[in-house]
């Protein structure tokens, strides 16, 4: 793959070079030869042609990048399911707006706290367990379950939680969470099951 890359830098680098000398005027007439200074200053000028394409592509592609950050922070910060990130000590370092307002904690009172607090003392215990298996098992694999869920005014809620271990390779590994509160749901199932 590293080769293949390095092959098209050079290739656009090749391709860069030939359309930056085909906008400066040659340095002397057909039939006669240049003198040093001449190809020097020419030399310079290609190369500044050059670099202002380079500016320009990057701005381009700088551009293209914020308007992809800001679509991703849309459709992460006002998607319908809450998105959290839990640390290897438990402690959130991420959620987005759905995920404070099912919590019913301003976000900025969720950094740094631990997820464990959030959840309903009947599944304390299971949450551990669950959480202990995710992040001991670097299997990357997905793990979902039911749990009972704690609001800040104490109330409950039922939630179903998607869990991804992600490891990266200069950080210890988290996990992200999408979490959905299903307590309709499940009010609904008891209502079929009496």
């Amino acid at each position: 793959m590293k080769q293949k890359q390095k092959q098209d830098w050079i290739q656009k680098r090749t391709l860069l070079r030939t359309e930056a000398e085909s906008l400066v005027t040659p340095i002397s007439q057909p039939g006669t030869e240049a003198q040093p200074v001449q190809e020097l200053m020419h030399e310079l000028l290609v190369h500044k042609v050059e670099l202002e394409m380079q500016n320009e592509e990057l701005r381009r592609a700088y551009s293209e990048l914020e308007e992809a950050r800001d679509r991703y922070l849309d459709l992460y910060e006002f998607a319908p399911i809450g998105y959290l990130t839990i640390s290897r000590e438990g402690l959130m370092s991420e959620i987005n707006l759905r995920g404070a307002e099912l919590l019913g904690v301003d976000r900025t009172k969720l950094a740094s706290r631990r997820f464990s607090q959030m959840v309903a003392p009947q599944d304390m215990d299971r949450w551990h367990r669950l959480f202990m298996h995710i992040m001991e098992h670097a299997d990357g694999g997905k793990l979902a379950f039911e749990l009972q869920m704690l609001r800040a005014d104490g109330s409950t809620f039922d939630a179903h939680l998607d869990c991804l271990r992600r490891e990266s390779p200069n950080a210890p590994p988290v996990l992200r969470v999408a979490m959905v509160d299903i307590s309709s749901l499940k009010l609904a199932e008891r209502d079929a099951e009496a």
